[in-house]
């Protein structure tokens, strides 16, 4: 399947989520759920397209530091909620300042615990998927989805991680199959690109530790294995998507088939 990039000023990774086949033969509606980075400095065209899509909410994932430092620009008319999903365990999965110091702070720590980078990655998915503090928030983003009746849009600072995981559960319950659900998370690698290449020439040039710059290099990638890897362990714990956000987020089979009904065609 051909994911195409929804081409706003100023936006670097926004999609519609519209087109994904489900499971019945039917598809995800178009106009409806949009996943994104961060809505910063908005020109006013972006915004006029915006409304005109269709868009009624904005869940913002990023912390109110990364909130504070790149706010998101507000929209007359439309919802906003901030749903940190971010936690102090899982610092990494974002590449503002703040966390980056972290990093550096802890790099030492991250190497011995995580051996590899890929390692960091992937455990950092998990952490959100079952960590405590998370759970409320990732319940809540989906209490917003069922509850809006125009067109919902989530995102993070690269809309790659933190939109990620949520765009693979919400995928998993509308009845996406997995090789689509990794390959919408892939296909932010295509429309991040050229910041990534930037970032990288960033990330050699400034003096600092190899084992930190290794870490710095995986926070820009886009690898299917660190969204496969939080599947799997979805499926070693539960079985499958649809039953890790029946027990663990207290979703109801009522609360999924509304969601099927309204967001599938």
């Amino acid at each position: 399947m051909t994911f195409e990039k929804l081409k706003f000023k100023k936006i670097n990774n926004a999609r519609d989520l519209g087109g994904l086949p489900a499971e019945g033969g039917k598809r995800v509606k178009y106009g409806k759920l949009i996943r994104s980075s961060r809505l910063y400095k908005l020109p006013k065209i972006t915004v006029k397209r915006l409304k005109e899509y269709g868009l009624t909410a904005i869940v913002d994932l990023r912390t109110e530091t990364e909130r504070n430092a790149r706010p998101a620009t507000k929209i007359a008319g439309v919802k906003y909620h901030a749903l940190p999903i971010l936690t102090s365990s899982t610092a990494g999965i974002t590449a503002d300042t703040s966390a980056m110091s972290v990093i550096y702070k802890e790099s030492k720590r991250l190497k011995r615990e995580y051996e590899t980078t890929d390692n960091y990655m992937t455990s950092m998915y998990t952490e959100v998927l079952f960590g405590e503090e998370s759970r409320p928030v990732i319940k809540k983003f989906f209490d917003i989805i069922l509850e809006e009746d125009g067109c919902v849009l989530w995102l993070c600072n690269q809309g790659k991680d933190r939109t990620g995981i949520l765009a693979m559960l919400l995928e998993g319950l509308l009845g996406v199959d997995e090789k689509t659900i990794i390959a919408d998370y892939v296909a932010s690698a295509k429309f991040l690109k050229p910041k990534r290449a930037l970032q990288k020439i960033a990330i050699t040039i400034v003096p600092s530790p190899l084992k930190l710059k290794s870490i710095l290099y995986a926070l820009v990638n886009v690898k299917p294995q660190y969204i496969a890897g939080a599947i799997d362990a979805i499926k070693q714990k539960y079985g499958g998507i649809t039953e890790y956000c029946k027990q663990v987020l207290e979703i109801t089979e009522e609360e999924i088939t509304a969601l099927k009904n309204k967001y599938l065609e």
